[in-house]
């Protein structure tokens, strides 16, 4: 077998005695992050092992081809032959007939008592040795023209019993190598929705608002505050966590542009139709209330302040109806008060939103006929994401979009000045706090340091996860938690370089896409490079009280 196919098969059964999925531990989330370490590990283990193997495969698929098509020309041949060989029969026959009856009546013999003088005799024995000869060489070319096919026909054989045998082990190689990728790149998947959503059971004590129209203060804008100490850091987060469908900010910044309510819907979703006589006889089933006509309950929907632009009114108003109708089927189901659905309060707002409502009376987002749930938040921070970005399922009406004038962002300071929800509370701000520190979510520098080893420490060794949650916090996985000096032991006893103090921060984002793709941290150790992605995750998982990163694009300040 050729080495690379052994080489596949070996690493394919290495890594499944690997990765066989790992038992529960106390936390899981802490379980979930190993395993969506040793599985993406694995994954890239697979990629970059079966990459090479891949093209080797394509070379070994291309010489199949050729040999397939060779061999129906040799099997073509063969046919020819053995039926030109059937023509050959009586000519074969006759050449071996006429050789022995010459070898028997011309014998030299005979030849000189038959002849008249020497001169025949010589002419004759000439013919005949020539009229042998000619049989001889026919009977010679035949009898190597039966070997010949026969050799080739057992070849053929051969070559085709064991090209089955490759096409059967390419095959194998092959689909095993894709199924197991595919498991993996599955389990991550899973994983990593669960991991989101713990997480995000973790934000729940920042009191995180969704709806423009909340009193709750879900960050706070720390640059104008001094926490007492230098070098400070601040990581800044733009918009609030679910940035998909309409931006309540930015619609408001629209219409203040002078978009209408039909414009502005249209820069938030897609694939949709907005129907302008949907029926206004259902009812809708409130929690706790009882049922509500479709208009009633939109005119007792409490998610933005009725002092905003009308158009931008508007286009809430068909958001809100639009969700209503969806979420309950048409009013099949029922539907809650709160933020986690849409606020509803028994008394009518009434005012301008109450106008807002009776203007689009009937207006609804359909796709193929049916209500759409068209999802919005208070502030998007500059970009619209579609649900799959944000972890949720995929859906065709939701989009991905840069929420600015010119539909575009060169850099952060171009985000600031041209995005629609600019305005928002919420647009730039840090999330979380603690007591001291004047209250605000500044970090010193060796706790961005004690960060940057964490992660450090986990790209050296995943087994280490369980104890480097928060330090003032208890331990989520019922372990010991790792203090910054052990830390710095621990990486320091794997070869690594700790950090004790960091010197500066600095972020690199794909403005098309609004994330962070990497963040570099320079310190006394030099500097070290990581993602967008795991700086996120781990400065959640370690940084102090609620102190927190709750979007993909955040900045860095410094004091």
């Amino acid at each position: 077998m050729p080495k690379h196919i052994l080489f596949l098969f070996s690493f394919l059964f290495a890594l499944s005695l690997f990765i066989g999925i790992t038992k529960v531990w106390g936390d899981e989330l802490d379980d979930i992050n190993k395993q969506i370490s040793e599985l993406t590990a694995a994954l890239n283990q697979s990629k970059a092992a079966t990459a090479p193997v891949e093209q080797q495969l394509n070379v070994i698929k291309n010489r199949v081809a050729f040999i397939e098509n060779d061999l129906i020309r040799k099997r073509n041949d063969i046919e020819k032959g053995y039926k030109d060989l059937e023509k050959q029969t009586e000519k074969l026959n006759l050449a071996i007939r006429n050789y022995y009856i010459k070898s028997y009546y011309n014998s030299p013999l005979l030849l000189l008592l038959s002849a008249s003088s020497a001169s025949e005799l010589t002419q004759v024995l000439a013919y005949q040795r020539a009229t042998a000869d000619k049989d001889k060489l026919i009977i010679t070319n035949i009898a190597l023209l039966i070997n010949s096919l026969e050799e080739k026909k057992a070849s053929l054989e051969d070559e085709q019993k064991r090209l089955a045998e490759i096409k059967v082990r390419l095959d194998k190689i092959v689909t095993d190598a894709k199924k197991y990728q595919a498991v993996l790149s599955g389990q991550i998947a899973a994983l990593s929705a669960r991991q989101q959503q713990i997480l995000s059971q973790r934000l729940a004590s920042l009191n995180i608002p969704r709806s423009a129209g909340t009193i709750l203060a879900g960050c706070v804008d720390d640059r104008d505050k001094d926490p007492g100490f230098s070098n400070a850091f601040a990581f800044f987060t733009y918009g609030v966590p679910n940035r998909t469908g309409l931006n309540q900010y930015g619609a408001n910044g629209r219409a203040k542009a002078g978009q209408n309510a039909e414009t502005i819907l249209n820069a938030y979703y897609q694939n949709f139709e907005l129907k302008k006589d949907y029926s206004a006889d259902i009812n809708i089933n409130v929690d706790g209330y009882g049922a509500y006509n479709i208009e009633d309950y939109v005119k007792r929907i409490y998610e933005m302040p009725e002092s905003w632009e009308m158009e931008a009114l508007k286009a809430q108003a068909v958001a809100a109806r639009s969700y209503a109708l969806a979420y309950t089927n048409n009013g099949a189901g029922s539907i809650c008060t709160t933020q986690s659905c849409q606020v509803f309060k028994p008394d009518p707002k009434g005012g301008r939103w109450e106008q807002a409502v009776n203007e689009t009376r009937g207006w609804v987002m359909v796709q193929g006929g049916n209500p759409i749930k068209s999802w919005y938040s208070s502030t998007h921070g500059g970009y619209i994401f579609t649900t799959g970005e944000i972890g949720w399922n995929d859906t065709s009406w939701t989009k991905h979009a840069t929420d600015t004038t010119s539909g575009s962002a060169s850099g952060f300071s171009d985000l600031s000045s041209n995005a629609y929800d600019k305005d928002s509370p919420w647009f730039y701000c840090d999330w979380g706090s603690r007591t001291e520190y004047n209250k605000t979510a500044w970090l010193k520098s060796e706790e961005v340091a004690d960060i940057v080893n964490v992660l450090m420490l986990v790209a050296r060794d995943g087994g280490t996860r369980e104890h480097l949650y928060q330090i003032d916090k208890p331990n989520p996985a019922g372990t010991d938690t790792w203090d910054g000096a052990r830390v710095r032991q621990e990486l320091g006893s794997r070869g690594g370089t700790p950090f004790t103090s960091v010197s500066s921060v600095t972020v690199s984002a794909d403005f098309g896409g609004g994330r962070v793709s990497s963040i570099t941290i320079v310190g006394n150790s030099g500097s070290q490079t990581f993602s967008g992605s795991d700086f996120k995750t781990y400065f959640n998982l370690r940084a102090p009280a609620n102190i927190q990163i709750v979007g993909p694009l955040y900045n860095i300040e410094r004091k």
